[in-house]
């Protein structure tokens, strides 16, 4: 019996990029879905205070129609957002989600609950909190941002 291996070709630059556009459309419709959910409809994207890692993150500043403005992630994480005044620049929103995520599981585990899905949220909080704080210590990640 043969093994059934697939192999996927290399994308051309064009494909590349074409993926590269499709990943920040959707992760930016996440992060305008959850705020419109909380009631908050957006109307513009503040680009020089957004940051892309993809696949992992996406990092938007979002104004809504009054001009307020908000910080929220995207990508292999919850979608979260807050508000501008939460953090000054992309790095220090991934510090703000870290240290938010982190309170909330240590909330939901200090609750005594012992729903397994609401143990298993907490600890998917913690993880994902662990991994913004790698990305925000990441000097080399954010060499070219001006301190």
């Amino acid at each position: 019996m043969s093994e059934n291996k697939h192999v996927e070709p290399e994308l051309t630059e064009e494909q590349k990029q074409q993926r590269l556009v499709q990943w920040q459309r959707q992760h930016l419709q996440n992060a305008q879905k959850f705020l419109a959910e909380k009631g908050i409809i957006t109307n513009k994207v503040v680009e020089k205070d957004c940051r892309l890692l993809p696949p992992a993150i996406a990092i938007w500043k979002i104004k809504d129609q009054k001009g307020k403005g908000y910080w929220a992630i995207s990508g292999q994480l919850p979608t979260d957002a807050a508000e501008e005044s939460a953090a000054t620049n992309p790095r220090d929103v991934l510090r703000y989600f870290s240290f938010q995520w982190q309170m909330k599981a240590d909330g939901i585990i200090a609750s005594g609950v012992k729903d397994q899905t609401q143990l298993d949220f907490a600890n998917l909080l913690v993880n994902r909190a662990h991994a913004l704080y790698d990305l925000y210590e990441s000097d080399k990640l954010w060499a070219s941002e001006a301190s």
